[in-house]
């Protein structure tokens, strides 16, 4: 069989189909995996309704997916890590362009470029990865909550540990518990924030909160939203509250309930503008805005070792499992919303 199903992506029509086409071939430092999960994010969504444009897009159709777990099938020449073929591994969500003078992985790259946006992802039988995006799996990590690492579970980890720095006792607020959200509670839990508060205007994404480990869980519309959050809080006002939505009015309203040198940390993602309508309060507490994209090359790593050594359980984040072939209705159901889905996860 020299040819593979795979979700492809048109980006001049705007037009997604799983369509069939040719297995790649790995070049030198890259290998072929053979996928075996895929996770759906709400980026891919973004991405298919035109919202989400590619900064570096390599061809005019890409393959669509970022979250992928596979096992390694094939390897290409001039290889140095050694990892043999049947590997079990998750793939990171990104790479480097590797074209920049003196670029390095760990260092500040204005050309990362994304898997199933800027270059071809894993919504497909098999894929390509360099070798050096590829992080070994243990045995008794599931392929499926593998595969949910890179970006749904990085974006937040990095976001709590590096972006913002969250200290144990630290009072966090999560706005949006989705995909990105729910994780990021239960990473603010990991690290020992307290309280934490989750605020969602879904009933069942609050419950959902509760679940994963916020302490409190707010309708965002709650005539007396900001008078609960201090009171959560002693008074104090929140040290962190992290935008997991991308939506402006999220901004303002977590801003606004901004303790005494207080961050606000951009980890949704949205192309319309950034307006903190505070005045000069904000000025007087000393309150701050913080960028966040995605995770660092290190998170992966740490939070596979996490889950292999048991702080850290993603199976109740698996929401359904659909073929590939059905990747269209998969990226309606999350679009939709239909069944409240935290990941959707595309078997091949």
């Amino acid at each position: 069989m020299d040819t593979m199903l795979a979700g492809r992506f048109h980006l001049e029509s705007k037009k997604f189909a799983v369509e069939e086409v040719p297995i790649p071939v790995p070049g030198p430092g890259e290998v072929l995996i053979e996928v075996k999960a895929a996770g759906v994010c709400l980026s891919d969504v973004h991405l298919l309704d035109g919202s989400l444009v590619p900064l570096f897009a390599t061809s005019d159709t890409v393959t669509v997916g970022h979250e992928v777990s596979g096992v390694i099938h094939t390897l290409g020449p001039d290889l140095k890590r050694g990892l043999p073929v049947g590997t079990r591994v998750t793939l990171e969500a990104g790479k480097t362009c590797g074209e920049c003078a003196g670029c390095v992985r760990h260092g500040p790259c204005t050309r990362m470029l994304t898997a199933g946006i800027d270059y071809d992802g894993g919504w497909a039988e098999y894929v390509i990865a360099r070798e050096d995006t590829l992080v070994p799996i243990p045995g008794g990590l599931p392929f499926d909550q593998a595969a949910i690492i890179p970006d749904a579970v990085s974006t937040p980890y990095a976001a709590v540990v590096a972006t913002a720095g969250v200290r144990p006792a630290q009072s966090v607020g999560v706005w949006g518990v989705g995909g990105v959200g729910a994780h990021n509670v239960r990473l603010a839990r990991l690290v020992g924030a307290a309280p934490i508060i989750a605020v969602d205007p879904l009933p069942g994404a609050r419950e959902r909160a509760l679940v994963f480990g916020a302490d409190l869980a707010l309708d965002p519309a709650t005539p007396d939203f900001a008078d609960q959050v201090r009171a959560a809080t002693g008074g104090r006002g929140l040290d962190f509250a992290f935008d997991c939505a991308g939506v402006p009015a999220v901004r303002d309203q977590a801003a606004s309930v901004l303790g005494l040198g207080g961050s606000l940390i951009l980890v949704g993602i949205t192309p319309r503008p950034l307006t903190i309508t505070e005045g000069l309060t904000f000025n007087y507490l000393q309150k701050q805005v913080r960028g966040h994209y995605g995770g660092f090359p290190e998170s992966v790593s740490e939070l596979v070792r996490l889950t292999a050594a048991g702080r850290l359980d993603l199976a109740p984040s698996i929401t359904d499992h659909i073929p590939l072939k059905e990747a269209a209705d998969a990226v309606h159901r999350l679009e939709n919303k239909i069944g409240d889905p935290i990941r959707l996860i595309l078997v091949p």
